[in-house]
């Protein structure tokens, strides 16, 4: 089975709480998706509500996945820049698969979706991420088509003797 994707899909009360449910899933399955377990739902709200104002001002597009029983399964955000001579490429934030879906495909799928999406905006021309050294995420990323295009070593502090690289991966789209 596959994900069916929506770029854009209608903001409703029950779409946030998927996704704030799904973001404490993969966040309490070592998800390095801003947090560390464990987590709770009324942790990862605030900060989704921070992306939901930047939907509703334009400066953020939100891609979900949703599994054969419609459930959202997976997410991306793409956020804009509003520098004048960076507006050519965009940011894709806070990707996630459930961690019951890892495995079947559906992160490479997402990755291609969002390409596919970013390539449909105009003016686009490429994506720029980041993601925690040490989880094997740089290398996933890589095998999508980004590359390592710089690291701040130790820059992530996810416990008081773990500090992480923060990686930051680029695609082009020309």
């Amino acid at each position: 089975m596959s994900l069916r994707f929506e770029l854009d899909p209608e903001v409703t009360p029950e779409l946030l709480d998927s996704v704030c449910s799904l973001w404490a899933d993969v966040s309490n399955a070592d998800g390095a998706v801003g947090f560390v377990p464990p987590v709770t739902e009324d942790d990862i709200r605030p900060e989704l509500l921070k992306h939901l104002a930047a939907i509703t001002e334009g400066r953020t597009r939100l891609l979900i996945g949703r599994d054969q029983d419609g459930t959202v399964a997976a997410t991306a955000f793409f956020t804009f820049n509003v520098h004048r001579l960076m507006r050519h490429w965009c940011w894709l934030y806070t990707v996630m698969v459930h961690p019951s879906h890892q495995g079947k495909g559906y992160g490479r799928a997402l990755m291609a979706a969002a390409e596919n999406a970013a390539r449909d905006m105009d003016g686009i021309r490429g994506i720029r991420l980041t993601c925690r050294g040490g989880t094997g995420a740089d290398r996933f990323y890589e095998a999508c088509g980004y590359k390592e295009v710089g690291r701040v070593p130790g820059a992530i502090k996810v416990a008081d003797d773990d500090f992480r690289d923060d990686v930051t991966m680029w695609l082009p789209l020309n």
